[in-house]
């Protein structure tokens, strides 16, 4: 019965296959000091003032727009902003790489700088994700590692070429060799500077 089944499924193809392309792809310089400009322009100010304040809103129950839901866990943290105004697709672009840009102004480096393309029920999913991880400390075996806040991940998703959501999440580790990480909310300070 399996030598039929596999004839007739190289004669007749299962659509249910899932496609999953990843690539890693760069920025220029060009782009971003355009996107450094953006940030410290008036409508990237005000941007991060809202996301910074909505977070802290959905910590009281409170939804305004653009939402932003609130993760945690004893091990992660972090936020995800959902696509609604008054994001707009150059906006939500523009927020992924300063957000990127923000945290690497926290200390960190940049690990990957990846894109996903996966097509699952007939709809395709777009994730870029930049990974960043704490600096290598140094080689002495005796002291703690500083891991800061831990490493930290930002993705951008699209479904269907349509923006849907970014998301930034910090993982700490747990492990006896690192100090333990920095308060998530003094991420959140630091990330949006705010005092």
């Amino acid at each position: 019965m399996k030598f039929i089944d596999e004839l007739l499924g190289g004669l007749f193809p299962n659509n249910d296959r899932k496609v999953s392309i990843r690539e890693n792809f760069t920025v220029s310089a060009e782009e971003e000091t355009r996107i450094s400009d953006w940030m410290i322009s008036s409508e990237g100010k005000e941007l991060a003032r809202q996301i910074y304040d909505n977070y802290h809103l959905k910590m009281a129950g409170i939804n305004k727009k653009p939402e932003v839901h609130v993760l945690q866990s004893p091990y992660a943290n972090g936020f995800a902003v959902t696509f609604q105004d008054p994001l707009t697709e150059k906006t939500f672009s523009n927020l992924f790489f300063g957000l990127v840009q923000g945290v690497s102004g926290l200390g960190y480096r940049r690990v990957s700088l990846d894109r996903k393309i996966e097509e699952t029920n007939e709809q395709v999913k777009v994730t870029e994700k930049c990974y960043l991880k704490p600096p290598l400390s140094a080689a002495d075996l005796k002291s703690k590692i500083d891991q800061l806040f831990g490493n930290v991940s930002i993705e951008k998703i699209y479904v269907n070429n349509i923006p849907s959501y970014l998301k930034v999440l910090v993982t700490v580790y747990a492990d006896s060799l690192y100090h333990k990480a920095a308060p998530f909310d003094r991420f959140m300070e630091e990330l949006f500077k705010q005092d």
